[in-house]
C-alpha cells in the first residue's frame, strides 16, 4: 500500500518548525519532501535598521547554540569593510569561544542522536560531560547561550590566568570521558544497528548538493574553512580534519565526535600562548564603510558566512546570512529515499539540523 506520512511541521519531537512529506511503500520511503520556512523572523531586514554593536546582539539570537559564531563572522565582514586589524589576545579568545562552542554542539548532537535510538544512559553520560563546557563557557562570559564576547575590533572580554588555566585542566579531564564515549559509539551494538549504512549521502550527492561541515566530512568530502581560508589566527593552529567516506548517519557520528579532539587540541594550543596584546581597540561605534564583504567561519555545523553591504552609514546598507542548514537541507530527501519510516526521524536529525537558522 502507498501512503503519503508527514512529519510536522509542528510535532511533539520537535521544537521549531519543519515539515517532511515521506511517499512510502508500505515501511519503506520511496521519496520525500522537506519544507522549512514556517516562522520568518526578519533578522536580516531588522539588521539595516541597526548599528554594528547593536546588529552583534541581535545575529547572535539568530541561533541558540551557535550565537558566537554568527557574531564572530558578522564582526569580521564589518572589520574587513573597515580595514580594521584585531588585535591578536582578541583574535586568540575569539577562537577559544568558538572551540568550546564546537564542542558543547557537537556534544549536544552525539546526546540526541543516542536519545532517539533509544540509548539513554549514552545520551545522558554524553550530556554530562557536556555540562563541563557549559560552565567553562559561563565562566568565560557570564552565560550559557549568548555569550556576547565579541566586539568590532576583537573580544569584549579578557581571559584570566586563572580561568586559562582552569579551561586548561578542562580539556585534560575532558580527554578520558571522550575516549569512553567514542569506544561506545564505535563499538556498541545497537548504536552500529541503528546507523551503520543508514541515510547515506555519497561524495558525488555531496557535492552536487552543496553539502557543508561535519555532514559533508562523513561522506568523505574533505572540507573546513578553518584550514582552506584560515582567519581569526586559526593558521597559527595544528590540527586535523576528520573525513569519513561511508556516508551515513554512523559516519556523522564518528566524525564530530573525532572533531572534539580536534577542538580540545585548538583549546589547549590556543591557551598555552595566548598572546600579551590588548584584547580590542576599544568599543567604539564605527560607520560601515562604502564597500561589500563575505565572511566565512567554520561554525559546528559547517561553513556560515555573512554578506554585508555598507554605504557610510551607521546602519548596515544590507545583512545577507547563509547559514549551514540551509546548505545541508537539499540532501535530507536523498538520504530519505530507500529507508524505513522509522529511520526518518534519526536522518533528519543527522544533519545537526538548525531550524531557527533557516527561519532567520
Amino acid at each position: 500500500m502507498s501512503y503519503i506520512v508527514p512529519i510536522g511541521p509542528y510535532h511533539p519531537a520537535l521544537e521549531e518548525p519543519v515539515h517532511a512529506k515521506l511517499y512510502t511503500e508500505g515501511e519503506v520511503i520511496k521519496d520525500a519532501e522537506v519544507f522549512v520556512g514556517y516562522n520568518h523572523r526578519g533578522i536580516e531586514k531588522l539588521a539595516t535598521e541597526r548599528n554594528a554593536i547593536q546588529t552583534l546582539v541581535l545575529v547572535e539570537r539568530v541561533c541558540g547554540i551557535c550565537s558566537h559564531s554568527h557574531a564572530l563572522t558578522y564582526a569580521m565582514a564589518v572589520e574587513a569593510i573597515n580595514g580594521i586589524e584585531v588585535p591578536k589576545r582578541g583574535e586568540y579568545i575569539r577562537v577559544i569561544t568558538a572551540e568550546l562552542e564546537r564542542l558543547h554542539s557537537h556534544f549536544l548532537w552525539l546526546g540526541i542522536a543516542c536519545h532517539i535510538i533509544g540509548h539513554d544512559s549514552m545520551f545522558m553520560h554524553i550530556w554530562d560531560e557536556r555540562e563541563l563546557v557549559m560552565d567553562l563557557l559561563e565562566k568565560m562570559t557570564g552565560n550559557r547561550v549568548n555569550y556576547a564576547m565579541v566586539t568590532i575590533g576583537g573580544s569584549r572580554r579578557d581571559i584570566s590566568d586563572d580561568l586559562r588555566r582552569e579551561i586548561l585542566d578542562a580539556c585534560v579531564k575532558l580527554k578520558g570521558p571522550l575516549d569512553r564515549i567514542v569506544e561506545i559509539a564505535l563499538t556498541d551494538k545497537t548504536i552500529a544497528m541503528r546507523t551503520k549504512g543508514v541515510g547515506v549521502l555519497t561524495k558525488e550527492d555531496a557535492l552536487r548538493l552543496g553539502a557543508v561541515g561535519p555532514h559533508a566530512r562523513a561522506s568523505g568530502v574533505n572540507i573546513d574553512v578553518r584550514r582552506d581560508a584560515p582567519y581569526c589566527s586559526y593558521g597559527d593552529f595544528e590540527f586535523d580534519i576528520p573525513v569519513v567516506d561511508s556516508g551515513d548517519v554512523f559516519a556523522r557520528v564518528v566524525v564530530r565526535a573525532l572533531e572534539c579532539y580536534e577542538s580540545i587540541k585548538i583549546l589547549q594550543q590556543a591557551l598555552e600562548n595566548l598572546p600579551a596584546t590588548p584584547i580590542n581597540l576599544g568599543n567604539k561605534l564605527v560607520k560601515i564603510k562604502e564597500g561589500q564583504v563575505v565572511a566565512r567561519h567554520e561554525a559546528p555545523r559547517g561553513q556560515l558566512s555573512h554578506m554585508v553591504v555598507g554605504n557610510n552609514s551607521l546602519t548596515n546598507y544590507r545583512v545577507s546570512i547563509h547559514v549551514p542548514s540551509y546548505k545541508n537541507t537539499p540532501t535530507v530527501p536523498h538520504m530519505l529515499r530507500g529507508n524505513t519510516v522509522a529511520d526518518a526521524g534519526l536522518i533528519i536529525a543527522s544533519i545537526d539540523p538548525c531550524f531557527s537558522c533557516l527561519d532567520r
